[in-house]
């Protein structure tokens, strides 16, 4: 049910033996990632004499010029954008309302896919052929963008309409770690039964929920994914724009995934300062030992209300631990470090079950709650997360 369009081979560059002399190796320059929107005639003949729906945001662009505005330079008949959390522009708070609007440069029709329309209804979806989905994920499981992924598929799914994921790197692709949402934990951040940080790009994890029938009724959609070139997902990959308002740099990128948990903590991770997923902390670590950065969240672009406002939260600054590319795996210890120092049961925010919700199980939760250590809470994860990467083998596009 699913297709990969290419037009080029997406392996690396090789070395190679010049002909002259067998002992002089020539090496060849390793060739530029090219993302899935920039292979615009491969896109062109997909969409064919097809109306067209984007599924994009601020990410769906190369180089300066956005996805619509290339599309309809190219003759594409491009007639709806639907736009998911953070908005079209990527100017709204995380969970933060985006109405359904008009794009004033092209007059196009913006329909928001967040809050209480997540899923494109038929009504929404009339007079469209072909949904295009290109949004730059972060990959890891509670970032919202593979969700609306999976609500397009199955809104496609039942009206008939096919879908093409035009394929992104990963920039945390490069390990799969964490535990395996269980079931009863499901939601809008937890959709799917994968490991946290699950090393797949969308269009790999959009082969995945077809393949596995994980949209409602077990129905599939008319798949086809136009993948990057050029791309091992080992390799780094810095981003060109801000994928939401509170990842604005790498290494925001590469913590995310560990600090996204302390949301379900009464802890900050940044949110209304120029560092968010940067840093984490709290006023009541005042004076507690390796806690000894400082910063002051305030009312601010992507955080109108950011918790612990305008008090001054002691904790830990993670730029540079980031920066020099420790981050191989789901950090944790930050998070048990915490709750071993704030000395209170009031830690985890277990209204609507929010922190157990992020970590797709109570587990995680309860193990720290009993003291156990790193090393023994990750013994816990590893049956599950081997018996994910045998079954994620069937999607993967760049092995």
């Amino acid at each position: 049910m699913f297709f990969i369009v290419s037009c080029q081979s997406n392996l690396p560059a090789q070395e190679a033996m010049t002909s002259n002399s067998p002992e002089k190796l020539e090496v060849k320059e390793e060739k530029p990632i090219i993302v899935g929107a920039q292979q615009i005639d491969s896109i062109k003949v997909l969409l064919e004499n097809k109306k067209v729906g984007l599924v994009g945001n601020q990410t769906s662009r190369v180089g300066e010029t956005h996805l619509v505005d290339t599309l309809i330079s190219s003759g594409i008949n491009l007639v709806k954008v639907y736009s998911p959390e953070h908005g079209f522009r990527g100017e709204a708070d995380a969970g933060e309302h985006v109405a359904t609007d008009k794009d004033p440069k092209t007059g196009l029709t913006i329909v928001s896919i967040y809050g209480s329309n997540k899923k494109p209804n038929a009504a929404q979806l009339e007079g469209i052929d072909v949904l295009l989905f290109d949004l730059q994920d972060v990959g890891a499981r509670f970032y919202t963008y593979i969700s609306t992924l999976h609500y397009i598929m199955e809104a496609a799914a039942e009206s008939g309409v096919e879908v093409v994921v035009l394929d992104r790197p990963n920039p945390n692709g490069h390990y799969v770690d964490g535990p395996i949402r269980k079931e009863g934990y499901e939601s809008f951040v937890g959709m799917h039964p994968i490991p946290i940080v699950h090393g797949m790009t969308v269009g790999e994890i959009a082969q995945m929920i077809n393949g596995e029938k994980w949209l409602k009724n077990g129905v599939q959609c008319e798949l086809k994914v136009v993948p990057c070139l050029n791309y091992d997902r080992h390799m780094p990959y810095t981003l060109p724009v801000a994928p939401s308002p509170n990842l604005r740099s790498d290494e925001a990128i590469q913590l995310y995934p560990g600090l996204c948990l302390f949301e379900g903590t009464t802890l900050s991770v940044g949110r209304g300062t120029a560092t968010p997923f940067e840093v984490y902390g709290h006023p009541d670590l005042k004076g507690k030992e390796g806690f000894n950065d400082t910063f002051k969240p305030v009312s601010s672009f992507g955080s109108k209300n950011p918790k612990h406002k305008d008090q001054t939260c002691y904790g830990e600054n993670l730029h540079d631990y980031a920066q020099n590319g420790k981050v191989k795996h789901l950090e944790i210890q930050w998070l048990i470090k915490a709750y071993r120092a704030m000395e209170t049961t009031d830690f985890f925010i277990t209204k609507n079950r929010w922190f157990d919700i992020l970590a797709g199980t109570d587990q995680l939760r309860k193990d720290i709650i009993a003291g156990k250590s790193e090393e023994e809470i990750r013994a816990s994860w590893k049956i599950g997360l081997m018996d994910f990467m045998e079954m994620r083998k069937g999607y993967l596009i760049y092995e």
